[in-house]
């Protein structure tokens, strides 16, 4: 994103299959950063549980609902910049471990 945006570097893009999931996967990360120190300039959404945003500055999470994601395309509307995929066995939120 720095070569296309002045206000983040990255955006990590990310879905569930609910709200609820799409809440804990929020929380779950949120956590996460939190024990090592790294906080939000803002979170908006977590109410709605649609389309989470977390603000981490440089950093720019959206955690979609499936069909909310696929809807808003914002893969499509940021397509200049360069895209890196995750392994699938990485996807998974079971694969995550306290260290992280």
């Amino acid at each position: 994103m720095k070569d296309v945006s002045s206000f983040a570097d990255y955006f990590v893009i990310c879905s569930g299959n609910s709200d609820r999931q799409i809440q804990g996967l929020a929380d779950h990360i949120g956590q996460k950063l939190k024990k090592a120190g790294v906080f939000p300039l803002g979170i908006e959404g977590e109410r709605s549980g649609s389309w989470i945003l977390m603000d981490y500055g440089d950093v720019i999470m959206h955690i979609f609902y499936k069909p909310v994601r696929e809807f808003y395309d914002i893969e499509g509307l940021w397509s200049d910049a360069p895209a890196m995929s995750i392994e699938e066995s990485v996807q998974e939120l079971t694969v995550l471990n306290d260290d992280m």
